[in-house]
């Protein structure tokens, strides 16, 4: 069964930096894991969930991000460690939210996986 954990958040002042990890377990080889689309979502209070950047399988490896995080923010990938980062610098206050990791297969609607979330808030 797979499995996403998200880890890296906390409390942190504006302007101030965070690292997110999402580590997945159940993928049967490191092969096809790399085969997966990785993302980081995230959902502020009152707000429906929104994509904030992404990461195509290891052999593209072409990112993109929301407008509001182009410049702050970074995707990576380690497909060994079969973890996706999510770099962010300069953090505002209007970054707080869950954010969450989503792995997808392409072209497949069954093989898409969430973690639980992991909270940023970002305050003085």
């Amino acid at each position: 069964q797979v499995k996403l954990v998200e880890s890296g958040g906390g409390l942190v002042e504006p302007g101030g930096s965070l690292r997110l990890s999402c580590t997945a377990s159940g993928f049967t080889s490191t092969l096809y894991f790399s085969m997966y689309s990785m993302s980081w979502y995230r959902q502020a209070p009152g707000k429906e969930r929104e994509l904030v950047a992404g990461i195509s399988s290891s052999a593209d490896g072409s990112t993109n991000y929301a407008d509001s995080v182009k410049g702050r923010f970074t995707i990576s990938r380690d497909s060994v460690k079969k973890t996706v980062y999510l770099r962010m610098n300069n953090l505002k206050p209007e970054d707080t939210a869950v954010y969450y990791c989503k792995a997808a297969l392409p072209n497949s609607q069954r093989n898409i996986y969430w973690g639980q979330g992991t909270q940023v808030s970002v305050s003085s």
